[in-house]
């Protein structure tokens, strides 16, 4: 009975790996927020704490995609200021 518990059971993606690349490459804070999530998201697939991990993974995610767009939105601003000081010379 144990072992098809244990089968059944389904681990939340974690989404550690696209966390710690938001911290370096486009929003700290929220990278930093969303590598806590992540963790949380380990610690309850760990102690199979279902519901959780499931909240965790949402929240996780939803901060990288905040990160991923804030850092986009910073690139193509500096991307625009650089071409207006450049047609301003």
């Amino acid at each position: 009975m144990e072992l098809g518990k244990m089968a059944s059971r389904r681990n939340e993606p974690t989404y550690l790996a696209w966390s710690i690349f938001n911290t370096f490459c486009c929003c700290l804070p929220l990278g930093i927020a969303a590598i806590i999530y992540s963790c949380r998201v380990n610690n309850a697939n760990s102690l199979g704490d279902a519901g959780k991990a499931q909240e965790s993974s949402r929240i996780a995610k939803n901060l990288n995609i905040a990160s991923l767009v804030f850092g986009l939105i910073g690139v193509i601003m500096v991307i625009v200021m650089l071409v207006i000081q450049s047609s301003n010379m």
